[in-house]
């Protein structure tokens, strides 16, 4: 049994492939490449869209369950996402995603107009030793491409957590008789 792709190679594969077609430059192949992509889109899209309905007919019974496993499986969850059948919207599938990732990270912002979304590190990651800047942002669009394909774009923002001021105290105050503007307290003789 081979490997099963993901969603993102899958896409690379066939759009290698009908580039293959296009600069063989039968036009006519091309053309009837591309109607074949959409029509199995088509098909495949109305199986799943039928299977979503189905697994949807009983809400808090097995099939919820079973529709819940499906959702946070990459391939299907891609394919759903794809089809335009992901019943999350996609703060929730961004949320997800982020959820799984090595170094814990919060959602600064994203802009759907341009798809770029904007993170930074947890209050909760600690010293930040986890993962370079570029290692986050990786992992970070890895995740992302299966669960909400609308981010094209991912920007870590600098920690401007500063490391905390560290205070200096003496063994004890100095006269405070003389420093607190209050005068000094007179003793009976």
């Amino acid at each position: 049994m081979s490997a099963v792709p993901d969603a993102e190679s899958a896409g690379r594969r066939v759009e290698e492939i009908l580039d293959r077609l296009a600069d063989s430059g039968d036009r006519a192949a091309c053309e009837a490449a591309d109607e074949l992509v959409r029509v199995l889109m088509e098909f495949y899209g109305a199986g799943l869209a039928r299977i979503v309905e189905l697994l949807g007919r009983d809400p808090g019974g097995r099939a919820a369950g079973t529709l819940d496993a499906l959702l946070v499986d990459d391939l299907v969850a891609s394919l759903l996402v794809l089809h335009g059948l992901h019943p999350h919207d996609a703060p929730t599938r961004i949320a997800r995603a982020l959820d799984d990732l090595p170094q814990p990270v919060e959602n600064a912002g994203f802009d759907p107009v341009t798809g770029e979304l904007r993170l930074r590190p947890a209050a909760s990651a600690g010293c930040g030793c986890r993962g370079t800047h570029e290692a986050v942002e990786q992992a970070a669009r890895d995740a992302l491409a299966c669960f909400a394909p609308e981010v094209t774009t991912v920007v870590l923002e600098e920690d401007t957590a500063r490391e905390p001021v560290l205070l200096q105290i003496g063994a004890g105050p100095p006269d405070t008789a003389t420093t607190s503007g209050r005068p000094p307290t007179a003793t009976a003789p």
